[in-house]
């Protein structure tokens, strides 16, 4: 299960063998996804933080904006939370799972045996079941947590750039990045060469739910159907991820994550295509 709706996290609320983790986080905004939290939150959700939890400033992905911590690392700041190998893990945001994504993409690659879920509609669908909030932290023991040891599926800044034109290299943020418009923190605006915009909006419903699975499949079959990889990106490797739980919700293999995304590749200086167009890595915009 990757994907659940309000009315099952509601029937198995408070089950011992739950864990409810509030991954909201604002671009250019520290502090705020805690501050919601505290505000009102799932009754007995534990607060993830992507900066402190789910990223190492040095770690793969480096110097990007939010680096894969090692696994051990990981493990171990899951299991502080009273995250368990049997627990369910469902995440939620307020961003339509573009956060939350990263938490289950982390536990589902690293074989969770637990399970771990999205909340589809995040927070919102919540309240607007008239379920119940808390501003209660809940404190769960630590726990034991059996993860595997390495990350699988990734791809790093020079294996891309030697591969570009090769693979399908699937660009989630939104069209107006993607095209250099605006750049809100990255060192210089654009996209990589020959990355087709996806933004992540593509996935949802106007209430903020995930597409149905043949919508997803009709979106995402034709990059997999022109055979070889695809590989997933965004800014920092988080919203890639929610392309990723798309594709798996449509059935389809699972892409690559280039984790380090447009901030590990402009950081480095990389060659910068703007505009609606791929574009090639003889094109540099910079």
């Amino acid at each position: 299960m990757s994907l659940t709706s309000v009315e099952e996290l509601a029937a198995r609320l408070g089950s011992g063998d739950v864990r409810v983790a509030d991954v909201r986080w604002y671009l250019n905004r520290p502090g705020a996804g805690r501050a919601a939290y505290d505000a009102g939150h799932i009754p007995g959700a534990l607060f993830v933080d992507l900066d402190d939890d789910l990223s190492d400033h040095d770690g793969y992905g480096a110097p990007g904006r939010h680096p894969l911590p090692a696994p051990d690392v990981f493990r171990q700041r899951m299991e502080s939370l009273g995250i368990g190998s049997g627990d369910l893990v469902v995440a939620y945001d307020d961003t339509g799972g573009t956060v939350a994504a990263r938490l289950w993409w982390m536990l589902d690659n690293l074989g969770h045996r637990g399970g771990v879920a999205v909340l589809d509609g995040g927070i919102g669908a919540w309240t607007a079941a008239g379920q119940p909030l808390s501003t209660e932290r809940p404190a769960y023991a630590p726990a034991a947590l059996e993860l595997r040891d390495h990350w699988t599926g990734i791809i790093s800044r020079p294996e891309l750039a030697a591969r570009l034109g090769t693979l399908r290299l699937l660009d989630a943020r939104a069209p107006e990045r993607y095209r250099g418009e605006i750049e809100p923190i990255d060192p210089v605006a654009g996209h990589i060469p020959t990355a087709i915009n996806a933004p992540t909006s593509a996935n949802l419903a106007t209430d903020g739910t995930f597409l149905q699975p043949d919508q997803l499949r009709a979106r995402y079959a034709p990059f997999v159907e022109q055979g070889g990889d695809v590989v997933t990106a965004c800014g920092s490797g988080t919203t890639a991820c929610h392309n990723a739980l798309a594709m798996r919700l449509a059935g389809l293999p699972d892409p690559i994550l280039y984790v380090g995304s447009y901030s590990d590749w402009s950081r480095a200086g990389m060659p910068v295509v703007t505009g609606a167009e791929p574009g090639n890595m003889q094109q540099n915009r910079q």
